[in-house]
């Protein structure tokens, strides 16, 4: 028996007198596939009601088949435990835009402060800098949400920044504490693992000078709209987010009055299940119907493809990239010869602190395999053999975390470890004051060739420094999570690409689990990497966008992001993956963020919610499923194939399959935004042999008309086999309106 989630359609928003005769209903159907006998085990769980009706609640595998063959359920699932998935990164992206944030300003207006995000992730630290409320004006009058006190959170730890806060873990286990083994204190909002906080000080943290972490990367920390409202939903604790948590906390935030939701974690990649048994993607549909934007990381389990989670088409799923800031800490062999190593350490080895290297493989404890011990796999290091030595440690078995590996050297008595891998070699993995650095296999070979040339190899690794104006960037971050998406290639995932390695933002005031303290005190602020760090940078673009522009859409929202975004690094190059390779936009979707750009962007492409419904047709749900999930009526077109998804009105082109011979045409539709009286003339960018034409190739605006129709045809005769990737740019003299376009081609 476990816990299940019932899923029955879209909502009518009841009060909680409406709730109570729901909540009873619930019962009463619990009561049709639970014998009589253990009905004292008959209880309901979380209550959905404001966006959509269903419920969680325990039941064994038989009932809950016995109950998805209700008329009135749509799907019934396992609750799925999901995962979690900064100074410098902002005016990198102003920079990047080649426009001044100031200019736009001045065209523009300034931002308002009535942009309320919420932020759905492990709680906040109310205390930091990040989140005072100077300056601001009054809450706005629409907000219906709540401050929520626990035994570590009182109501005044609310302010006119921080105007939200609700906790949802002791509701996990129905009223008991969830499966969490955190030690802290689960019964408030407040914050015990940083991941919450430092996303939410990204997307809308005010501006604090002299940010640092321990002096590294330091100057001034802001979020992507520092006079956005924050409303914070803690649906996660260290090691466990429930799709039923996650349900809630997406309901509340919806009734509570949020302009967009951030959700930096997801369905683990093996688990990944189809859009109405995904609590994320059924939430964020009918979050989309009431207008509020989703924005959702697309996951940490790159480079290889068709790992992106979160690829639902009405979420916006963002890639991780780099900034222009690298951290390096140096390792100087005895020899004098020295290597630029990733890392941040903070030890206090100096050039003259020499210690013993060693290969770890020759370090093997008795009965094992040098192989283990080369990789420093748990226990497999002799402590004697290894105390007092700085180790070299391979990564042949990539199961096995940096963090594992270095707690396995630092436990068996090392004074270091010097990690050869080219994997996530421009990640800097945090060691606190462990003296670490991880080279890629080219230096890797040199210092292996050291250890070998003489008979008292030694090295140090130095303390971390921030190497400022680091070229190339951004490229697409190692760990990034590729597209194509699992369940349809019809839809180009992720939709774009953000800053999400080494993000200075926000930390709780108290010593991360597992990392041992460099200071008396913890740093106020933290350097984090992955898709979670992009995630709020969109969100807070986002929110930037949609305080100039109220009256837009979030798709029109995601539609300037994406045409707007940014293609070429800082060298004038084409975006490159951590390899080195050119990046296509499986990698990196649209682009990198350009916010600023993104204010003007002359035309969107508006998706709206019967596109999406239209979507689940040609996926295959039914009809009547369909009508259940919203108040509208809606009829599937009669002819319904997953082939025809290409045709949504999206942002980008996605053709998963096109036969060599065949030809495809699809339709889209923009809003002009710009000037009026605009003409936009079309140019296509694509690879060799893909021949692509659209008609018209001139889209003309005259006076009182904002909307035009354009189609655009794709052959694969002379194509490679294989993805072909491209774009069409609609230019009318200033705006540059770029579609990226990815065709499979198939024999």
């Amino acid at each position: 028996m476990q816990s299940y989630i019932v899923y029955m359609g879209g909502s009518n928003d009841q009060d909680e007198l409406d709730m109570k005769i729901t909540e009873s209903a619930h019962l009463q159907l619990l009561s049709s596939v639970i014998p009589s006998s253990e009905r004292e085990r008959m209880s309901v769980g979380h209550v959905y009601h404001h966006t959509f009706r269903g419920f969680s609640a325990f039941l064994t595998a038989t009932e809950a088949s016995l109950l998805s063959g209700h008329d009135e359920v749509i799907s019934v699932f396992r609750d799925p435990s999901l995962e979690l998935h900064t100074t410098r990164s902002w005016d990198f992206l102003d920079q990047q835009s080649g426009l001044g944030t100031h200019f736009q300003f001045q065209k523009h207006g300034f931002p308002s402060s009535d942009v309320i995000i919420g932020m759905i992730d492990t709680g906040i630290w109310p205390e930091s800098p990040s989140f005072t409320d100077e300056g601001l004006g009054e809450i706005p009058p629409r907000w219906k949400g709540v401050c929520m006190e626990g035994s570590d959170f009182k109501k005044s730890d609310c302010n006119r920044k921080l105007i939200g806060a609700k906790n949802y873990i002791l509701q996990g286990g129905f009223g008991k504490y969830s499966n969490s083994t955190a030690t802290k204190s689960s019964d408030s909002a407040r914050d015990h693992d940083s991941h919450g906080t430092h996303t939410a000080s990204t997307a809308a943290g005010v501006q604090v000078m002299n940010a640092s972490y321990f002096g590294l990367a330091q100057g001034t920390a802001r979020g992507g709209l520092p006079s956005a409202r924050l409303a914070v939903y803690k649906a996660c604790t260290i090691d466990n987010c429930s799709g039923s948590t996650i349900l809630k906390a997406i309901d509340d935030a919806v009734k509570d009055g949020v302009d967009i939701i951030s959700i930096s974690l997801g369905m683990d990649l093996l688990l990944q299940a189809d859009f109405l048994s995904d609590p994320i993607a059924i939430a964020a549909f009918h979050a989309y119907q009431m207008g509020i934007m989703v924005v959702c990381s697309a996951g940490n389990s790159g480079p290889d493809p068709y790992t992106a989670v979160n690829t639902a088409p009405w979420i916006f799923t963002v890639a991780a990239s780099n900034i222009d800031r690298d951290l390096e800490s140096v390792v100087l062999l005895g020899n004098n010869a020295s290597f630029n190593g990733s890392g941040i350490t903070l030890s206090n080895l100096t050039i003259s602190s020499q210690y013993p290297l060693a290969f770890a493989g020759d370090m093997a404890s008795a009965f094992t395999p040098s192989s283990e011990a080369s990789n420093c796999y748990p226990g497999s290091l002799d402590p004697k053999k290894v105390a007092g030595k700085i180790l070299v440690c391979l990564n042949n078995y990539p199961s096995i975390s940096r963090r594992i590996k270095m707690l396995e050297v630092q436990d068996a008595g090392a004074s270091g470890l010097l990690y050869i891998s080219n994997v996530e070699k421009g990640v800097p993995y945090d060691s606190g004051s462990f003296p670490f650095t991880q080279v890629g296999e080219d230096d890797g070979l040199k210092i292996l060739k050291y250890i070998n040339s003489t008979r008292e190899p030694t090295a140090t690794i130095l303390s971390t420094v921030s190497v400022e104006k680091y070229k190339p960037a951004p490229t697409v971050a190692d760990f990034s999570s590729r597209g194509p998406g699992e369940f349809t290639e019809n839809i180009l995932k992720p939709d774009i690409m953000a800053p999400g390695v080494a993000i200075l933002a926000a930390n709780i005031l108290e010593t991360e689990p597992g990392q041992e303290s460099v200071e008396k005190e913890p740093s106020k602020f933290a350097i984090k990497s992955g898709t979670s760090m992009a995630c709020p940078h969109v969100t807070g673009a986002a929110a930037f966008i949609k305080s100039i522009h109220p009256e837009w859409t979030p798709s029109m929202i995601k539609s300037a992001l994406m045409t707007t975004a940014i293609v070429a690094d800082n060298i004038g190059k084409g975006l490159t993956n951590s390899s080195g390779d050119i990046a296509n936009p499986h990698e990196t979707g649209a682009g990198e963020i350009s916010p600023v750009k993104a204010l003007d962007p002359g035309l969107v492409f508006p998706t709206t919610t019967e596109d999406y419904f239209h979507f689940l047709c040609y996926c295959g749900y039914k009809e009547k499923v369909l009508r259940s999930m919203s108040s509208t009526k809606f009829s599937c077109p009669k002819v319904s194939s997953d082939t025809i998804i290409s045709n949504i009105n999206y942002p980008s082109i996605s053709i998963g399959e096109l036969k060599r011979n065949h030809e495809k045409t699809v339709t889209r539709h923009v809003i002009n935004v710009g000037s009026s009286n605009a003409s936009y003339t079309a140019t296509v960018q694509a690879p060799e042999g893909l021949k692509v034409n659209l008609f018209p190739k001139q889209i003309d605006f005259h006076k009182g008309s904002t909307t035009a129709i354009f189609n655009v045809s794709f052959h694969g005769k002379q194509a490679q086999k294989g993805y072909n990737y491209g774009s069409l740019n609609w230019f009318d003299g200033i705006h540059n309106v770029r579609v990226v376009f990815a065709v499979n081609i198939v024999d």
